[in-house]
C-alpha cells in the first residue's frame, strides 16, 4: 500500500500568485473586451456574484471591469440576451453563470420542482398558474402585472406582490429564466424558449457535479481546500474529499501545506505550482466586497494577511472600515481599503474614508503608492459615471 505524498510546503507569497493568476488579476486586460470577454471572464471565473447594493455601481458590474478595463455594462446585457452564453441562477449566491454549465444546476432546479423551495413556501398554486399563463403569452416583468392584492412579509427580502413570489419560485424550479435586466429589474422568460430548446438539456450526475465543483475551483482559486471548493456547500464536502484522494492517488493533484495554514489541507495541480512571475507592482485593482478574490474572507485573510469587514449592515459608531469598503490590491498585495459612494447626481466620485492596511501601513513609500492608487481612482470613477 503506497503512502500519501507529504504536503509541498509553500509561501503565503507564492499561495497569492497562483491564486491571482488563477483570478487573472496579475495582468490588465485577461480576456479582450467585448461582449465575448464578458463570456470568457464568467466561463473562466465560473461565476460572478449579483447583488442589489448600488452604493457604487453593483457588484457583478464591478467585479467584470476589474478584469476587463474596456468593461461596458451593455456587453453583460448581450452576452445575456442576444448571446445567451451567460444566464443567472444560484451558486452560493445569486449569479452569472456560464450556459454551457447549465446542466450542472438542472438538478437543483428539479429539486426544487419536486420538493419547494423554503423562501417561497408561501406561493399558491393559483399564483404559480397566472404568472406562467402569463409569462407563455410573452417575456414579461413584475411592473407588467398591476392586479396583485398585496399580502404581508414574511422575510425582510420578501417582495409583498404574490406574483413575484411565484416568478421567482418558477425561476428557481427552471421554468422560466431571467432574459434581461435593467438595473435590477429583471424580465422573466420560459427557459427553452429563450434558449430555443425543444426540451432541457440532460442534467449531470452527481459524480458528474462533484468534478464540475472541483475542476472549477482549481481552474478559478489554483490553490484549492475543501472549504474554498465548497463555499457554503459542506453537504458536498464528503464527495469532493473523496474525488480529491483519488486524483492524489492518480498524481493529478499535489498536496500543498501554506504556511499559517495549521492542519487545513490544500491541493493544487502540478502545473499551478510551476514558478511564474509575480504581479506587476504598478498594475493596481480596486476590488468588489463580493469579488472572488473577497468573499472567502477567512481565505483572503490566509494568503493576503487581510481581514475584510463588510460593515454595510454595521452601526455607522461601530465601523472601521466604512459602509461598503473596497479592497485596493496594488501587485500582490492588498494595501488598503476604500470607503467609497457615487453621487451619480453631482457625477463624482465621494471618497468617505481611506484605510492604510497590510504594507500600506509602512511609511515608506506610501506616497508612490498612493499616487498609483489615485490614477486608478480617476479610471475607476469613470466607469462609476459611465453610461
Amino acid at each position: 500500500m503506497s503512502r500519501a505524498p507529504r504536503p509541498l510546503p509553500i509561501t503565503t507569497t507564492q499561495a497569492r500568485q497562483i491564486w491571482l493568476h488563477a483570478q487573472r488579476l496579475d495582468e490588465r486586460a485577461p480576456f479582450g473586451d467585448g461582449a465575448q470577454a464578458v463570456s470568457d471572464a464568467v466561463a473562466h471565473l465560473g461565476y460572478v456574484q449579483i447583488d442589489t447594493i448600488n452604493v457604487i455601481e453593483r457588484c457583478h458590474h464591478h467585479i467584470l471591469f476589474s478584469r476587463i478595463p474596456s468593461y461596458r455594462r451593455a456587453d453583460l446585457r448581450h452576452a445575456q440576451s442576444v448571446d445567451r452564453s451567460v444566464f443567472e441562477y444560484w451558486t452560493h449566491a445569486l449569479s452569472y453563470v456560464p450556459a454551457g454549465d447549465f446542466r450542472f444546476f438542472l438538478p437543483s432546479m428539479r429539486e426544487h420542482r419536486r420538493e419547494g423551495h423554503k423562501w417561497f413556501a408561501s406561493v399558491k398554486p393559483a399564483d404559480m398558474r397566472k404568472v406562467m399563463r402569463l409569462v407563455r403569452a410573452g417575456p414579461l416583468t413584475i411592473r407588467d402585472i398591476e392586479d396583485d392584492v398585496l399580502t404581508e412579509k414574511e422575510h425582510l427580502w420578501q417582495s409583498r406582490k404574490p406574483s413575484k413570489r411565484a416568478l421567482q419560485l418558477a425561476f428557481y424550479t427552471g421554468a422560466v429564466t431571467i432574459s434581461e435586466r435593467r438595473g435590477m429589474l429583471k424580465t422573466y422568460e420560459l427557459m427553452t424558449r429563450h434558449f430555443g430548446w425543444e426540451k432541457l438539456p440532460k442534467p449531470a450526475s452527481t459524480k458528474d457535479i462533484t468534478a464540475y465543483l472541483l475542476d472549477r475551483a482549481l481552474r478559478s482559486q489554483g490553490v484549492v481546500s475543501l472549504d474554498s471548493v465548497c463555499h457554503l456547500d459542506a453537504p458536498r464536502k464528503t464527495a469532493v474529499a473523496g474525488l480529491i484522494a483519488s486524483r492524489v492517488r492518480r498524481g493529478e493533484l499535489v498536496p500543498v501545506a501554506i504556511d499559517g495554514a495549521g492542519r487545513q489541507e490544500h491541493w493544487a495541480l502540478p502545473a499551478a505550482l510551476e514558478p511564474g512571475e509575480r504581479a506587476p507592482p504598478d498594475l493596481v485593482h480596486i476590488l468588489s466586497p463580493f469579488d472572488p478574490l473577497i468573499i472567502q474572507r477567512k481565505r483572503t485573510n490566509l494568503i493576503f494577511g487581510y481581514n475584510h469587514l463588510f460593515e454595510a449592515y454595521v452601526p455607522k459608531a461601530k465601523r472601521k472600515l466604512g459602509y461598503f469598503a473596497l479592497p485596493v490590491l496594488v501587485g500582490d498585495e492588498i494595501v488598503a481599503a476604500l470607503d467609497l459612494k457615487t453621487d451619480r447626481q453631482a457625477k463624482k466620485l465621494l471618497m468617505q474614508k481611506w484605510t492604510w492596511v497590510g504594507e500600506g501601513k509602512k511609511t515608506a513609500g506610501r506616497k508612490e503608492l498612493k499616487r498609483k492608487i489615485e490614477e486608478e481612482l480617476d479610471r475607476f470613477e469613470k466607469f462609476q459615471l459611465a453610461e
